[in-house]
Formats: structure tokens, C-alpha cells, sequence
């Protein structure tokens, strides 16, 4: 008999959660390319030793980009299971979901701008 996911223990819970992770991974190249994105900007994080501050709003910003590409990614995987054909409602659904990890990714661009600016 398995359990209903919501009424796991926490352990098993981690454990569903990081396997649609690396399920993502493994499905979409726009979450490798965050991934390899986020990669880069911890090297330069270590490479200009910015304050404390810095690390957290950097990380925050890493955090709201992959976690709207991993909404946007799971969305876009349950829209084609359900919906396999082209709809103009279904095109909207996806394009929104992909609006919103753009917004994350301006932020995302705009915080290491000013990284950049603080260190100049």
C-alpha cells in the first residue's frame, strides 16, 4: 500500500522532491542552463568576495529562477499530458508560465548588475 505523498514523513518527502529535480534535470535544457547559469555566478561570487549580503540576495535570486523554471517546466508537462493538440488556450497557459521565469530571470539579471556596479 503506498502513501499519498502529503502524508509522508519528511525524509520521504525530501526524497520525491529531489527526484522531480533531477527528473528536470534530466527532461528540460532551460533547467540545465539555469543550473550552469547559477554555477557561474557562484564562481564569480568567489572570485570578487563580495559582503554577506550579497551571497543571500544572489542565492534568493537563484532560488526564484529555478524554482519558476521547475513551475513553468512541471506545468508545461501537464499541459502536454492532458492536452496534447495545439489550442490557443494551451499556447496562453505556456507562454504566461514562461513569462514568469522571465520576470525571475530580469530580476535575476538586475541583481547581479548591481553586484557588478558595487564592486566597481
Amino acid at each position: 500500500m503506498t502513501q499519498d505523498a502529503k502524508n509522508r514523513n519528511l525524509p520521504s518527502r525530501v526524497r520525491v522532491a529531489w527526484s522531480g529535480v533531477r527528473l528536470a534535470w534530466r527532461r528540460e535544457r532551460s533547467v540545465r542552463t539555469q543550473v550552469w547559469i547559477a554555477l557561474a555566478l557562484g564562481a564569480t561570487l568567489a572570485a570578487l568576495r563580495p559582503a554577506p549580503e550579497w551571497w543571500a540576495i544572489s542565492g534568493l535570486a537563484v532560488a526564484l529562477v529555478l524554482s519558476a523554471e521547475l513551475m513553468n517546466s512541471s506545468l508545461e508537462a501537464l499541459i502536454d499530458h492532458l492536452h496534447p493538440q495545439t489550442h490557443p488556450g494551451i499556447r496562453r497557459a505556456k507562454d504566461i508560465a514562461a513569462g514568469s521565469v522571465l520576470v525571475a530571470g530580469v530580476a535575476a539579471l538586475g541583481v547581479g548588475g548591481l553586484l557588478l556596479l558595487s564592486h566597481l
